[in-house]
């Protein structure tokens, strides 16, 4: 899965301007300015429902992929299957599109149709 720039690049932060020191020496003073970073954005890794591949292989795929017990896996398969889409796990950019890349290449490999998408957390 390819992602694409949504918002336009940042320039860099203006470096810090030194400032004179009034006493009368040649000492300069830098200005400490301090940064807050953000936390990366998370994205949900969504698995879509289809009405080809068995409830059996989906319920697998959650337990192999997304570390879920059975029980936990089945109520997520359910979920799929009734609401046509349920989030089978939240993580940062690069491990959700290595998570739809393993469950696409794991249905492919099984014949199956299984759709998976990765996309932004609001």
């Amino acid at each position: 899965m390819k992602f694409m720039a949504t918002r336009k690049p940042v320039p860099p932060a203006i470096p810090p301007q030194p400032s004179r020191n009034t006493d009368g020496g040649d000492a300069l003073v830098l200005d400490r300015i301090t940064e807050k970073v953000k936390p990366p954005q998370m994205y949900q890794v969504l698995m879509l429902n289809d009405d080809f591949t068995p409830m059996e292989f989906v319920v697998v795929v959650i337990q192999e992929f997304f570390s879920k017990d059975r029980e936990s896996a089945t109520q997520i398969m359910l979920k799929i299957h009734l609401d046509g889409k349920a989030v089978c796990g939240v993580y940062s950019r690069d491990v959700a599109a290595t998570k739809v890349d393993q469950v696409l290449d794991a249905a492919k490999q099984a014949g199956h149709p299984l759709q998976c998408v990765a996309e932004p957390v609001e």
